[in-house]
């Protein structure tokens, strides 16, 4: 059965870029209950969820429908391998932000403890690699996608400093235990949160040039 290629990629990055909308809606929602201690907020992020699910496997069957029933060649067939593969690192983003406010409800029933500076950083950048590597699918920029692999450096630096304050804190009081390990659970999430956000920076780099720089730095 014959389909209309054009329009069927057409339509895979408009659902492409709505669900990358969905998960960045998500994902700032969480760091802003993060920030402020929101429960409510961090409650509808974590039962939330669903909607990203069901937006992955539709994407994935779409991806999946287009290649059984066409014959996509050079940019087209870049263009559906990069959206399997973003597809499958946005749902992962909304998994991590999801943990997140699982986190965020567990430290709001346990003694108020202040955020440590690093923690909030981590989750500014990581917000920021999400919406700029989605600003740079929607207009095929590999050069931003370049940028924004860099910026993961940053990221990892920070969350070696939130361990150091980790092993500082809980000595200095026991009773913020449980709640400074839920911090060092969100800065490992936020880590992977960046690490997703720079593969689908390296997905972009391949659909618009072709070129494959996973595991480089170029």
């Amino acid at each position: 059965m014959a389909i209309d290629l054009p329009a069927e990629l057409t339509g895979l990055r408009r659902d492409i870029l709505t669900m990358g909308a969905a998960v960045e809606k998500r994902l700032n929602n969480v760091l802003t209950a993060l920030r402020t201690q929101d429960v409510e907020l961090a409650q509808t992020v974590r039962h939330g969820d669903r909607a990203i699910d069901e937006m992955e496997l539709d994407i994935e069957m779409k991806c999946l429908h287009i290649l059984a029933l066409s014959q996509p060649v050079a940019g087209d067939l870049r263009f559906i391998l990069a959206v399997l593969r973003i597809n499958n690192d946005l749902e992962r983003i909304g998994d991590l932000a999801k943990g997140i406010s699982k986190r965020i409800l567990d430290m709001c029933e346990n003694a108020a403890i202040q955020i440590p500076a690093p923690l909030l950083e981590m989750s500014e950048r990581s917000g920021r690699m999400t919406a700029e590597v989605l600003n740079a699918l929607a207009d095929d920029d590999a050069k931003a996608c370049r940028r924004i692999r860099q910026d993961d450096d940053r990221i990892d630096d920070l969350q070696k400093e939130v361990f150091a304050w980790v092993h500082e804190e809980i000595p200095r009081d026991v009773n913020h235990t449980e709640s400074v390990i839920d911090i060092l659970s969100i800065s490992r999430s936020l880590e992977r949160i960046a690490d997703q956000a720079s593969n689908i920076a390296e997905d972009v780099i391949f659909l618009v040039e072709g070129t494959v720089v996973r595991h480089s730095r170029a």
